[in-house]
């Protein structure tokens, strides 16, 4: 796509500090690094998020992040631990709409980085949670 940020680093069009590249993704530092290291990883084939993945793109990806993320890990003997993340929409703190995937070393529990994931246990009960997998599962049968 011509206005895409990510599809000029690929084409070389904005300069990049890539760290990993093949035939089918490209992984560089993020320019805000929220942890020393933070890498992004994206396909070559411009597509706008996971949802537009098919089965082939999405094992041809997602198999390429442990190799990257080990090299991550490596390059540094502080990095404890890794967050992998993948925002989907605007709503899901997207910005740029070519998918990516984030790998975010991690040094300690006060390295800036959290995430909070809100506990709603007190709102569900088994019929609750029956409907929500029946909603899903349906999805399946329609495949």
């Amino acid at each position: 796509m011509e206005d895409c940020i990510f599809c000029k680093i690929i084409n070389g069009d904005i300069p990049s500090y890539t760290v990993y590249e093949d035939d089918v993704v490209k992984a560089f530092l993020d320019i805000s690094q929220v942890t020393p290291g933070h890498t992004l990883v994206i396909p070559k084939h411009h597509v706008a998020n996971l949802f537009e993945y098919d089965d082939n793109l999405a094992k041809e990806v997602l198999s390429r992040l442990p190799k990257i993320a080990r090299a991550i890990q490596a390059s540094d003997p502080s990095i404890v631990g890794m967050n992998v993340m993948n925002n989907n929409g605007e709503v899901a703190y997207q910005s740029v709409f070519h998918s990516h995937w984030h790998l975010i070393p991690r040094y300690a529990d006060d390295d800036d980085f959290s995430i909070h994931f809100g506990d709603h246990t007190d709102q569900y009960d088994d019929t609750k949670y029956a409907a929500v997998q029946a909603a899903i599962q349906k999805q399946f049968e329609a495949q």
